[in-house]
């Protein structure tokens, strides 16, 4: 099998407060990734990981992650890539997204990230 080599732009991001995770992941799926779908060329692959914290092994606390979502895009061609992240470093989003996002992400806590991944093949049986 031939290796793929794909670039990846991170959106950390927090649900304004006020909204449980459940509304926030329905918004999400069911509004915003429409209306976000026109500006999307280039784009791969797009996943949105939604996040659910877990008891820590020694305290036993299960505290609110700083996140709610680690949004992935993923590129198969480098300048589609490049292109995509100078464009969201450096500009802000179209009216309509930057308003839908207002509904139910609270912005100022949003961060963006690069991605290399390195994977190590596990042994078959293990």
């Amino acid at each position: 099998m031939e290796a793929k080599t794909y670039w990846k732009i991170l959106l950390l991001m927090k649900r304004k407060p006020g909204i449980s995770m459940e509304e926030f992941r329905d918004y999400y799926e069911n509004n915003h990734v429409p209306l976000c779908a026109p500006y999307m060329s280039g784009i791969a692959r797009y996943f949105r990981r939604y996040l659910t914290p877990q008891p820590h092994a020694e305290s036993g606390t299960c505290e609110e992650l700083p996140y709610d979502v680690v949004t992935e895009m993923w590129f198969d061609n480098e300048d589609n890539y490049k292109g995509t992240l100078a464009y969201i470093t450096t500009s802000v989003m179209p009216d309509e997204v930057v308003q839908d996002e207002l509904k139910f992400f609270h912005r100022p806590t949003m961060r963006i990230a690069t991605v290399m991944e390195c994977e190590t093949p596990m042994p078959v049986g293990a």
